[in-house]
């Protein structure tokens, strides 16, 4: 009897994975949603149509982007954890909703290791360490001097509690054995606007926001917050120069629910890879201040678990919460 049940489960293994073999060789056969759990116009929404349009060729579908923001990131990132997980769903992975969410928000309502399955990384762009004009440092040696021999804790903005800007001032903070007090602005633009007017000394922010601002003479520019200088701003030194193992860099990558069958997630990690190996899409990554970084699965799956790690690290240090 016992033989008998085994070879009927087995049957039943064997026509799954044939049905799903079937499926993935006939996907995709209708147009894919790719949610971005952000409103339009940010990097987010940038970084996934930087490579939907060639994802679109490759595949032979329609890649549809649908902008779902609130509560930072969560609520869309959610909706990708709970979608149907037939491949007709996938989601922008980013920074703030794998990263830092998780421990940030009381209940951002997915695991990041068990809730989905992580296609490929698109790649990684770098902030900027600025400060206004009026400081007395053009190198980060020198403005880790001035911090420390200021006789109040220098000041700094970003666009709120928890965002990656505030977190990479923290950690800089950390690295470097100095005190800082966070200013939160309702948005970056709020933020940028004060530290060109000198109403705080200092801020971190992403390339495109902060070169033409740093080329224009309006801020300095220190350092890039990459392991290496970026080609955007290559007169700017890596703050890992001055602190060894510096890295905050905003991470982009294409996520699916947990349970995608493995031949549909490698499909679309393949068209993935393929994107980002047209010059159009290099291109388009330069202009904003990313590197491309194709890889596999299991590479993404490990740097979100690395990332996570890391960050988790910070909120719980700081004792952040969001509201």
């Amino acid at each position: 009897m016992l033989s008998v049940v085994r070879m009927v489960m087995l049957a039943g293994l064997a026509l799954a994975s044939a049905l799903s073999s079937a499926s993935a060789q006939d996907y995709p056969t209708r147009p894919i949603t790719l949610i971005v759990p952000f409103p339009p116009g940010g990097s987010t929404t940038v970084m996934a149509r930087n490579v939907a349009d060639q994802l679109a060729q490759t595949l032979g579908q329609q890649i549809v982007v649908d902008n779902r923001g609130g509560a930072g990131g969560t609520l869309g990132t959610r909706a990708v954890a709970k979608a149907a997980p037939d491949g007709y769903t996938i989601g922008l992975g980013y920074t703030g909703t794998l990263s830092i969410a998780p421990s940030l928000y009381p209940n951002a309502g997915y695991d990041v290791r068990k809730d989905f399955e992580p296609i490929g990384m698109i790649g990684t762009a770098p902030s900027v360490l600025l400060v206004h004009p009026s400081v007395p440092a053009k190198t980060v040696a020198e403005f880790i001097a001035y911090a420390k021999k200021s006789p109040n804790p220098l000041t700094y903005g970003s666009p709120g509690v928890g965002t990656a800007n505030h977190l990479a001032a923290e950690l800089f903070a950390s690295a470097s054995g100095i005190k800082l007090v966070h200013v939160p602005y309702k948005g970056s633009g709020p933020a940028m606007n004060d530290l060109i007017g000198g109403h705080i000394p200092m801020s971190f922010a992403p390339i495109p926001a902060a070169i033409g601002n740093v080329q224009g003479g309006k801020l300095r520019g220190l350092a890039v917050t990459s392991p290496k200088r970026s080609a955007l701003l290559p007169e700017l030194p890596a703050v890992a120069e001055t602190l060894p193992g510096f890295e905050v860099a905003l991470r982009y990558g294409l996520i699916a629910p947990a349970g995608t069958p493995k031949p549909i997630v490698e499909k679309l990690n393949k068209a993935l890879n393929a994107a980002l190996a047209s010059a159009d899409v290099k291109k388009r990554l330069v202009t904003e201040g990313a590197e491309s970084l194709p890889g596999t699965p299991a590479d993404y799956a490990a740097d979100i678990d690395k990332e996570e790690k890391k960050w988790s690290a910070v909120v719980k240090g700081l004792g952040l919460k969001a509201e």
